[in-house]
């Protein structure tokens, strides 16, 4: 009887041992996926390097020649080329002074390559025109206004001022003198004649402006 006491025992023990292993076992399982899960990471894709961005034209009215001359060799390939703002204004030789009234390209705008920087100034204490290329001192001569001739008037002919004189030809010509009887080409007059009148005809021998 005791033999068979002590065997019972023994698979008790057994079965408790096993239940621990068992346990183990599935913690160890639940560990190892934890740790799985939690594993390091897969080294990141290295990303493609970025071309190199093209340089941006700063803003440069307000500053000086100097300033601006400064800050476009930062840019690299950039040159300057300065001008006087004003046509009528010659560009010193010496003018880091001078003040940027304009500037291509502008601000902002993106530089591909060599580049050529325009830049306008002024003289100090001299303002900014308008538009670039503008007169500084405008001519004050007043604008020539063109003469216009006066139209004359045709004078009116004595045959369309005057009456016709009493004993004529019943014609509506008349001369005031012999004079103007001769410039028409129409002395002499004979009575009855256009333009004959009696104070033409001095001598009344009915010809009229025959002297």
């Amino acid at each position: 009887m005791v033999p068979v006491r002590h065997g019972r025992r023994g698979l008790g023990a057994a079965a408790v041992v096993g239940a621990v292993l068992l346990l183990g076992v599935a913690g160890c399982g639940g560990s190892g996926t934890k740790a799985k899960g939690s594993g390091t990471p897969a080294a990141a894709t290295t990303a493609a390097p970025s071309p190199s961005a093209r340089p941006v034209m700063p803003g440069l009215v307000g500053l000086t020649s100097a300033d601006a001359d400064a800050a476009v060799a930062k840019l690299g390939e950039a040159k300057v080329e300065a001008r006087s703002a004003y046509a009528d204004v010659a560009l010193a030789p010496d003018h880091p002074q001078w003040t940027v009234c304009f500037q291509t390209p502008a601000a902002g705008a993106e530089l591909a390559g060599p580049t050529a920087v325009e830049l306008s100034l002024t003289a100090p204490g001299t303002p900014c025109p308008e538009k670039a290329g503008a007169s500084l001192k405008p001519s004050k001569a007043p604008a020539k206004t063109p003469t216009i001739a006066p139209t004359r008037a045709p004078a009116p002919t004595e045959a369309a001022t005057e009456p016709p004189a009493t004993g004529g030809g019943g014609s509506s010509v008349y001369y005031r003198t012999c004079a103007d009887a001769k410039a028409a080409g129409a002395a002499p007059i004979r009575r009855g004649q256009p333009g004959y009148g009696k104070h033409l005809d001095r001598d009344n021998d009915g010809i009229a402006c025959d002297k």
